[in-house]
């Protein structure tokens, strides 16, 4: 729907951008803007930029940027009318509707209040008569009534509706129990069923406190085709690569880093023994959304992924998109035990946490995973073992590090560290040729570098679009320069998103609304992270000869198109004729 601009207007001068951003980004004032890590790419240096008094925000790294509507769309996957809501909610603003639309903020509250009746329910079901082996089976696990109540642990009795029923009774339609996960259909009358029977439940919690979903660990596996861990589907609410299990916990930390495990009982087992920074994975391989999430409440990441060869892979693909996200990566070897749970039972948190200040740093991890693959009696494989190492090691920044690293190799490999030194600078110069290749490429097609970063819309005509750009970021700065362009409409510009910004900014003008990016309607987030790219680019002093200047460009490079075009039409005509003529 089309929220009134006088709302919208209202929604936010009553959301600075900075206290919204603020609340998920720490961010750091530098003359007149605010600086901060990205919450949507990994980095370590920061180049997320918050501009208070241009109602705006434009990561240099990944450039998303756009208005304090646009963060929460992104920053909580939320559509532009949620968006709205989540901020007017924030404030306490009510939001015009009308009586068609039917908002998916309220569907999202529906689940969020169905999913927290559904594990109030399992959980009640733990210790009645039903659920007495499952409390058996939680207790002989090690977890006592208070780590039960902290997670909120339940169980899912072997009853084809008992969910069911009870989430109706509650007031809850079939639909809603569909659009949950929390269900199956049959395919023959339609009929719902329990998706989770027989099952210690694990509710999956948000870091806003919202349970999102359930992982179920089957107790008597009577259907040896039944899967032993059983994770909610992907819902309105959830999405298990942009969650992690026991963060809404781990986030409260002290210890000043986060563990990261594969399992729920990992997790639990290492917040009892008293390390209450342990998340774990959703069932599935660690993605880049799960990382960037990680990256909002650490700096320093532990990895302890199972000692079998499928948890070494897991942990080799892990080490990289953990460094994208400008993590630091500590890698723990189990000893004597296949898990965390499992050592903390056998020898307690001491020892453990002795494991913890042994971890190795991911340099170490890797130059013993190629260690591992050769045979260092063997010339050829010796060669190669120094070759990868001196590849892995010359992507070290620091001199000092390639020296460290440098020696440990060459006194395994038994060489001299001279030797091994021409190796790594043989190494690091074909590494720095290729970057300086890849710049010269990048150098070489500046026209390329002004096209818009997406692929969903693209500059045409270079000259003009560069005259319309200047031209939108000086009537944002200073409006009345609108007066000065009366003739210049959405038709005369040769890229249509500037054109679109350009003619509702000028209608708001004309109307006495106030001229903000914030009010833009019908934008998608790439087009408003473009539109918050060109305010940060065009940050100069107002000129307006320049203004008219662009104006004018614009002006001619339309006319100019529209002479190629009739002279085309023309030419098109004219031959369309003479195959006539000749037919005839």
């Amino acid at each position: 729907m089309a929220f009134p601009p006088a709302f919208i207007d209202e929604l936010v001068a009553r959301n600075p951008i900075e206290d919204v951003v603020g609340q998920y980004v720490s961010l750091k004032r530098s003359g007149s803007n605010l600086f901060g890590l990205c919450p949507f790419h990994g980095e370590k240096t920061a180049s997320f930029s918050v501009s208070p008094d241009k109602g705006i925000y434009y990561c240099f790294g990944c450039h998303k940027g756009g208005s304090v509507i646009n963060f929460m769309m992104e920053i909580e996957n939320l559509s532009y009318p949620d968006a709205i809501r989540s901020l007017a909610k924030r404030v306490g603003m009510e939001v015009p509707e009308d009586e068609q639309y039917q908002s998916r903020y309220h569907q999202q509250e529906r689940l969020w209040a169905l999913h927290k009746e559904a594990a109030r329910y399992f959980h009640s079901q733990l210790y009645a008569p039903v659920g007495a082996e499952a409390l058996k089976y939680a207790m002989g696990r090690g977890m006592p009534k208070s780590t039960l109540t902290t997670f909120g642990i339940g169980y899912a009795p072997d009853d084809w509706t008992g969910m069911v029923d009870a989430m109706r009774k509650k007031g809850y339609t079939d639909q809603e129990l569909k659009d949950s996960g929390l269900v199956t259909v049959s395919q023959k009358n339609g009929r719902l069923f329990d998706r989770f029977r027989d099952r210690l439940m694990f509710p999956i919690i948000d870091v806003r406190g919202n349970v999102i979903g359930f992982g179920g660990r089957i107790m008597n596996n009577k259907d040896k085709e039944a899967a032993k861990y059983l994770n909610s589907p992907e819902t309105l609410i959830f999405n298990k690569r942009k969650n992690l299990f026991a963060l809404n916990l781990a986030k409260k930390s002290k210890l000043g880093y986060l563990i990261l495990v594969e399992g729920y009982m990992d997790a639990i087992a290492l917040h009892q023994y008293g390390f209450d920074c342990a998340v774990a994975s959703l069932g599935t391989a660690l993605t880049e959304d799960g990382t960037n999430l990680l990256s909002k409440y650490t700096e320093q990441v532990v990895l302890i992924y199972d000692g079998d060869e499928a948890g070494q892979n897991a942990t080799k693909r892990a080490i990289p998109i953990l460094e994208k996200a400008g993590l630091q990566v500590k890698i723990l070897r189990m000893r004597d035990a296949k898990d965390p749970d499992e050592f903390l039972k056998k020898f307690g948190a001491d020892k453990f946490k002795l494991l913890l200040e042994e971890s190795s740093n991911r340099v170490e991890y890797q130059l013993n995973a190629i260690y591992k693959k050769y045979d260092l009696q063997n010339d050829e494989d010796k060669v190669k073992y120094l070759q990868e190492s001196a590849n892995l090691i010359s992507g070290l920044s620091s001199a000092v590090q390639r020296e460290v690293y440098g020696n440990r190799v060459a006194d395994a490999a038994k060489i001299s560290y001279e030797a091994m030194k021409l190796e790594i600078e043989k190494a690091l110069k074909r590494r720095l040729y290729q970057q300086k290749k890849k710049q010269e490429k990048i150098d070489l097609a500046p026209a390329q570098n002004l096209q818009p970063k997406t692929r969903s819309f693209h500059y045409k005509n270079m000259k003009s679009a560069m005259a319309e750009e200047t031209v939108l970021a000086m009537v944002l700065k200073q409006p009345a320069l609108f007066d000065q362009a009366e003739n210049l409409t959405a038709e005369i510009f040769s890229a249509p998103i500037l054109g679109r910004a350009y003619e509702q900014l000028k209608n708001r003008y004309t109307m006495g609304l106030e001229v903000q990016p914030g009010a833009l309607t019908d934008f998608t987030s790439e087009e408003m992270a473009h539109i918050a790219g060109i305010m940060q680019r065009h940050t100069g002093p107002l000129n307006e000869e320049a203004f008219r200047d662009c104006v004018h460009t614009i002006c001619a490079e339309h006319q100019a198109e529209s002479v190629s075009s009739d002279n085309d039409l023309l030419m098109f005509q004219s031959k369309l004729k003479e195959r006539k003529g000749f037919k005839g």
